[in-house]
């Protein structure tokens, strides 16, 4: 019988998501709680990516102040005035953690026109205009065009932006791979939803061996 679940070592990318200062970070505007904890994983997972030579995605989402491109869900907040991963401000880069270079910001004019912004080699920050990374995005096109059959997701908020996204993977028809300690708001209940569609769920220890056979194959 034909495998189209497993995940392929030489076909895969890293997606992370929303992993932004304002999410992240304690004191930022839009905390999400235990997101802090799942950094240590995420940055583990975006080096050895990196070190791999494997493609990573950081997928953002950037509130207009005026509020004409955030979702309905917060678009009130934004209007009243509240300012969350505003373009140009501290609040909307990337953590440093994951960072191939911690000088360089995001170039907001650009993603905002549907553009990826090259940060590395095979590394690139693009926006989503909404929970998933697929809706009105170049990355289904982009990564296809690099051959990718799995993609690995971490990030912020698992309930919102990474089961949006991890669904809309896997309607693209992409093998799926979640890193559960390097996401924060994970339950037992929403992992065993995604297992039952044929998502693998993996710890990053257990993700990075996986990975380490990959440089040994080769």
């Amino acid at each position: 019988m034909q495998d189209y679940l497993s995940p392929e070592r030489d076909r895969v990318a890293l997606i992370t998501i929303d992993a932004q200062r304002d999410f992240v970070l304690p004191n930022g505007p839009a905390a999400v709680s235990g997101s802090m904890s799942a950094v240590p994983q995420m940055q583990r997972l975006t080096q050895a990516f990196r070190q791999l030579g494997a493609p990573i995605v950081h997928m953002v989402r950037l509130y207009r102040c005026n509020g004409s491109n955030v979702d309905l869900c917060h678009r009130a907040q934004i209007e009243s005035g509240q300012r969350i991963v505003m373009p140009g401000t501290s609040g909307c880069e990337l953590i440093d953690e994951l960072k191939p270079d911690t000088t360089r910001r995001i170039e907001p004019e650009l993603l905002l026109d549907g553009k990826l912004q090259e940060v590395g080699p095979k590394e690139w920050i693009g926006y989503k205009p909404r929970l998933s990374a697929f809706f009105q995005t170049p990355v289904e096109e982009h990564l296809k065009a690099l051959g990718i059959s799995t993609i690995v997701i971490c990030g912020t908020d698992f309930s919102t932006s990474p089961r949006s996204s991890v669904y809309a993977a896997a309607n693209r028809d992409f093998r799926m791979v979640l890193a559960t300690d390097a996401i924060s708001g994970a339950t037992d209940a929403g992992l065993n939803e995604l297992a039952q569609i044929g998502v693998y769920l993996m710890a990053t220890d257990k993700l990075l061996d996986w990975l380490s056979r990959s440089r040994q194959a080769a």
